[in-house]
């Protein structure tokens, strides 16, 4: 059976199983509007959600997730002529969640944002699709001078952008896991950065930093210190390791965790990674200066709050990789981690695999995999900054514009 069939056969199951949620946010209408540079989707909801998108390749696809919504029309009446999407399904999945996937006839940009009632109207999610290869008209739009009439002087955006410090684990004298067929982590997780770096260059509001392009060694302090160096919004490490038992397989992702492990695979994790190459968080922070206990709590405060983001753009990439590969672990895992102890730089490692899982390193080898994976953080990252775009940001400007567009 095809793998489309399959898809379907499974979301049109899962309808008839799970039963309307009395108290699910309702998806009412699905409207569309097209135009030279972007097609704008609107999906008229009956109250507030939460939702994820990702985009899958071969065949193209863009997939949306809403939690804890159902789905009360259809989209049979829209016209899809002329449009890039070949057509919409949907359909119930996890417990009360529904899916939306869209078939593209080709590779498209997805901008989307939540909106409150206002104007009569009520909660709604816009879908802004564009051409893959260009800036949207719209947002070119905005590198233009625009007129003192339409600008008051003092209201424009300083258009600062995202930084985001890919990591790429180990490399040069530290190969990381071996493969049984001797492939090598540090191979790996580097050509799946560069790929992360790629996308993430080609995303308007954002900037990227790689902490190694190559194959050397890079010493975990300093890997912390390159983040605060380049004043990151958020930094993320990406491995591909060893597990203690060859059955383990999946990706994962974790967070800083000041107290014990969550579990004991996060515990060897992080032993693994660590090595002797330990740091205290301490020294990241300018409290020379302080009274000591100050220092503490000021440490303290930062800490948790970074902690805090952490776990949040933590669970955001997770739930991305869901659609692409299988997870190790459904929650975000926390440990000692000597990388992501930066106290003001929200951080998270990805395990993208287990190198030891013969099925996981056949697939982390392969340019489609990679490629999928780097989609998937990507994705993440997206929406974890959609939601949480940084104060005085290209991004927090933009959808202040989107907003009074609708």
């Amino acid at each position: 059976m095809h793998r489309r069939q399959l898809l379907n056969l499974l979301l049109a199951s899962a309808a008839l199983v799970l039963p309307l949620g009395v108290s699910a946010t309702q998806i009412r209408n699905l409207r569309l509007w097209n135009s030279a540079d972007k097609l704008r989707l609107v999906l008229d909801l009956s109250g507030p959600v939460q939702y994820k998108t990702f985009s899958l390749s071969a065949p193209e696809r863009l997939i949306i997730d809403l939690s804890g919504a159902q789905l009360s029309g259809n989209f049979n009446q829209l016209a899809l002529a002329n449009t890039p999407i070949r057509s919409i399904r949907s359909g119930h999945f996890s417990q009360g969640d529904t899916r939306i996937v869209l078939d593209l006839a080709e590779p498209l940009r997805l901008d989307s944002f939540l909106l409150p009632p206002q104007d009569g109207q009520g909660h709604r999610l816009v879908l802004d699709l564009s051409n893959a290869t260009r800036v949207p008209q719209q947002i070119a739009a905005v590198t233009a001078p625009a007129l003192p009439r339409e600008t008051p002087a003092g209201r424009a955006h300083p258009k600062r952008d995202i930084i985001v410090v890919v990591d790429p684990g180990h490399g040069g004298k530290d190969p990381g896991a071996v493969g049984a067929r001797g492939e090598r982590e540090k191979d790996v997780v580097l050509s799946i950065a560069q790929l992360l770096a790629k996308r993430l260059k080609r995303e308007k509001g954002f900037d990227v930093k790689l902490v190694r392009n190559d194959d050397f060694f890079v010493p975990l302090r300093k890997r912390v210190e390159i983040a605060r160096k380049h004043k990151a919004d958020m930094f993320i490490s990406v491995h591909a390791d060893a597990a203690p038992r060859l059955t383990a397989s999946g990706a994962s992702v974790y967070a800083l965790s000041e107290g014990g492990a969550t579990s004991a695979t996060a515990r060897f994790m992080a032993q693994r990674e660590n090595g002797a190459d330990l740091l205290g968080a301490t020294s990241l922070l300018n409290l020379k200066d302080k009274d000591p206990m100050l220092a503490g709590v000021i440490l303290d405060m930062s800490m948790n709050a970074t902690i805090a983001a952490s776990l949040q753009l933590g669970n955001t990439v997770l739930g991305s990789l869901a659609g692409i590969t299988t997870l190790h672990q459904k929650r975000v895992e926390q440990a000692g981690f000597a990388v992501l102890k930066s106290p003001d730089v929200p951080s998270i490692l990805v395990e993208t695999g287990f190198i030891s899982n013969s099925r996981d390193s056949q697939r982390l080898v392969t340019p489609r995999h990679q490629q999928a994976i780097a989609n998937g953080l990507f994705a993440g990252l997206q929406s974890y900054f959609q939601k949480n775009p940084p104060v005085n940001s290209y991004m927090a400007w933009l959808q202040e514009q989107k907003k009074a567009q609708v």
